[in-house]
């Protein structure tokens, strides 16, 4: 095939795409079937700011009930004189009197003779705001709040684990029945683990949940922005990630009236049943289908999109033929892998830079996301606020992006997103309103540079190897959001520390960002060499 027809060929999908409408009732009803499952992701990707949440507790004293005397005391008296008091004057989470201080009830402060040791016989928490938590079921708190911290990490690793294994497989199978075993599989793992009896039973379910919602996570987007034209990618990409809000105000309202975590988990994975019975009217990527050379599916899928567009007259010249023209048969039956994504220079390029861009982005989102304790409001609250920035935000970035591009609008984002946490290392504490006007702007700048990084990325990659670059990038995007929720253990060592580094983070990974080529109104590359010789056509494009 002549390099002429090859391009011609690439032109192909995109222009049959614009003849049948590629944004019509198709389209919408598409994109309306799958919210349905990706409402649920931000569901269970920020789970843990309610299951895993550390009610205010103290150390159980009734071991110290020995005499007659403390059993009279009123319960504020019981604490004064079993558990030693913080600067704050707040009872200690972690320590208690080896025997009870009655001399505190004189006003006393001399404390000769006491001393504390850790909690003996385990603690009790206040149960007005949470029934029950993970960190009240397992006392995972004290010495063993590291252990509460490891559930989010573990679920992101299953996640970071699920990306590459089903993109891989959804660039060989396609993106329909992927999506099914996706759906089938988090629900099935999400149901076992609400009935978890114990603590490493719960996390391994939490990684096989997390890994089989990274399918849903990256084919999802990928079939939509496959289906859309060209004029239309941005507006697909932006109305895809408003799913995310949609999902997020779901949590809030849930764990509002469910307050007990088994009972919240299955409550938020419930959508997912609907998502199964929907499934049926989800359609296969014609691109894909082309891109394999599987041009009678293909062509069934066009007709049926046409169809929904009442564009069927223009079908008349589109059969299964010329598809298979469109279709270059020998890279339909070439089969690609990870490794082609660094196989060649440009590509590879591509890669590098795209995997760092996820890893920063995905890295600094989730560390300001499950802080949502830091700000000192309610953590229902917090997270309302966080939801509610997201909508105006998306909306924002379809226009900015329309107008300024993919890359200034990624570079921006981070670097807006450093700034505010910069600025947050600088205010006190005390000063909430401050601290929460800053951060709901970070957050809102990171949420903008996650949306913006989605549609990016999927518009860097050709249409072969599309699939397994998503895999990739979040995989590095999940190997970020694991190691982020552990960052908060380092105030420890110095209590700037999580701060500086998330800052740091954003920082850098704005400046790679300016690394990366430009992709607005550019065609979708579909085959590798689109990115290592650009056709003509797509160079005019690009310069446009």
């Amino acid at each position: 095939m002549s390099g002429g027809e090859k391009r011609h060929s690439k032109m192909k999908f995109d222009s049959i795409l614009a003849e049948i409408n590629g944004f019509g009732k198709f389209q919408i009803a598409l994109v309306l079937i799958q919210i349905l499952s990706r409402i649920t992701l931000p569901c269970h990707f920020l789970l843990n700011n309610f299951m895993a949440a550390v009610p205010s507790h103290h150390c159980n004293i009734d071991a110290l009930d020995t005499g007659a005397v403390f059993g009279n005391l009123t319960l504020d008296q019981k604490l004064a004189v079993g558990i030693p008091a913080e600067r704050d004057g707040t009872p200690s989470s972690c320590q208690m009197f080896s025997e009870p201080q009655y001399e505190y009830l004189l006003g006393s402060n001399s404390s000769k003779g006491s001393f504390t040791v850790q909690c003996q016989n385990g603690w009790v928490y206040d149960k007005s705001t949470f029934k029950s938590t993970l960190a009240t079921e397992w006392d995972l708190v004290c010495s063993r709040k590291g252990m509460n911290k490891a559930t989010a990490t573990i679920f992101f690793i299953g996640v970071m684990v699920g990306a590459p294994v089903f993109g891989f497989l959804s660039d060989r199978f396609g993106r329909r029945p992927l999506l099914l075993v996706s759906y089938l599989a988090s629900l099935i793992f999400a149901v076992l683990s609400a009935f978890s009896t114990s603590y490493v039973m719960f996390v391994i379910l939490r990684f096989f949940t997390g890994m089989s919602l990274a399918g849903i996570s990256i084919m999802a987007i990928v079939l939509n922005v496959e289906w859309f034209s060209i004029e239309h990618r941005t507006f697909s990409g932006v109305i895809i990630s408003l799913d995310w809000t949609i999902g997020n105000w779901i949590l809030v309202g849930t764990a509002y009236f469910v307050n007990e975590w088994r009972k919240l988990i299955l409550a938020v994975t419930s959508p997912l049943i609907l998502s199964i019975i929907a499934w049926r009217w989800l359609p296969e990527s014609a691109r894909w289908l082309v891109a394999k050379g599987k041009t009678d599916a293909a062509h069934h899928y066009i007709m049926k999109c046409a169809k929904m567009n009442n564009r069927s007259k223009c079908m008349a010249t589109i059969t299964p033929t010329t598809l298979l023209e469109c279709a270059e048969t020998e890279h339909g039956a070439k089969k690609y892998t990870f490794v082609d994504l660094f196989r060649t220079p440009n590509i590879r390029k591509l890669a590098i830079y795209s995997g760092m861009l996820w890893f920063g982005v995905a890295f600094t989102y989730y560390g300001i996301t499950l802080n949502i304790t830091g700000f000192g409001l309610n953590p229902y609250l917090t997270q309302f606020i966080f939801a509610s920035i997201e909508m105006p935000m998306k909306i924002g970035v379809y226009y900015f992006l329309e107008k300024v591009g993919r890359k200034h609008g990624q570079m921006g984002s981070m670097l807006l997103t450093g700034l505010c946490l910069f600025i947050n290392i600088f205010v006190p504490k005390d000063k909430w309103t401050v601290r929460t006007v800053v951060a709901v702007l970070g957050k809102s700048m990171s949420e903008a540079s996650f949306t913006i990084m989605y549609l990016y990325t999927t518009e860097l990659y050709p249409t072969v190897v599309r699939q397994n670059g998503l895999g990739y990038t979040s995989f590095l995007a999940r190997l970020g959001v694991s190691i982020s929720p552990l960052i908060v253990l380092l105030e420890d060592l110095w209590h700037l520390l999580p701060a500086a580094t998330y800052c740091a983070v954003a920082v850098g990974t704005g400046l790679v960002a300016s690394l990366l080529p430009e992709t607005l109104n550019t065609r979708l590359p579909e085959f590798i060499e689109d990115i290592e010789k650009p056709s003509l056509d797509q160079l005019k494009l690009t310069n446009v």
